[in-house]
């Protein structure tokens, strides 16, 4: 199971750095109605991010507390405990939403990504990833030269001698010869 746990941004949207020890799980996109709902665009596919008691936490240290959700088209309506009002809604428009991390053993987590080791199958080495771009139908682990990988080439990952882990991957012939090469 590989679970995202990293914001995808829009041009018009500024990312903040997570407060310490907590990620980022999505963004409020907008008031809905009058009564301060919230429709809250997740960036993970965890949602119990959202389950009523979930405590999210923005940029500032506030903690929102949710008292109801539901899905809404590709989204999420979300009412929080201390947003009573369309005005304080509004207060709220494109601010991230931070959680403590989920402990899962068998999840592959985004943040766990930076940094560790790639090998192809058979234990060769191909790089350490830099960082994780989010590209629609899979996300895209960006290596320290510049190469991408699909995350859906990902077929395990392992612990290492030095208590970090390598992510094994299987890419199709080709895609990460250099590009002088080709």
């Amino acid at each position: 199971m590989v679970s995202t746990c990293v914001s995808t941004s829009s041009t018009d949207i500024v990312r903040v750095m997570p407060p310490a020890g907590l990620l980022s799980v999505g963004r409020i996109a907008k008031p809905h109605g009058l009564k301060g709902e919230l429709i809250v665009a997740l960036s993970t596919n965890r949602v119990e991010r959202v389950a009523v008691g979930s405590v999210l936490q923005l940029v500032s240290g506030r903690a929102l507390t949710v008292t109801t959700s539901a899905p809404h088209n590709d989204r999420w309506r979300v009412r929080f405990a201390e947003v009573p009002d369309r005005n304080a809604a509004e207060a709220l428009h494109s601010a991230e939403l931070f959680a403590e991390p989920i402990d899962d053993p068998d999840a592959l987590w985004i943040h766990e990504l930076i940094g560790a080791s790639v090998e192809l199958e058979d234990r060769s080495p191909v790089g350490r990833i830099a960082s994780v771009e989010s590209a629609g139908a899979s996300d895209l682990l960006v290596l320290e030269d510049g190469r991408m990988i699909p995350l859906a080439f990902v077929i395990e990952k392992h612990g290492t001698a030095v208590g970090g882990f390598c992510v094994v991957v299987d890419p199709p012939p080709g895609l990460l010869d250099d590009a002088e090469s080709v």
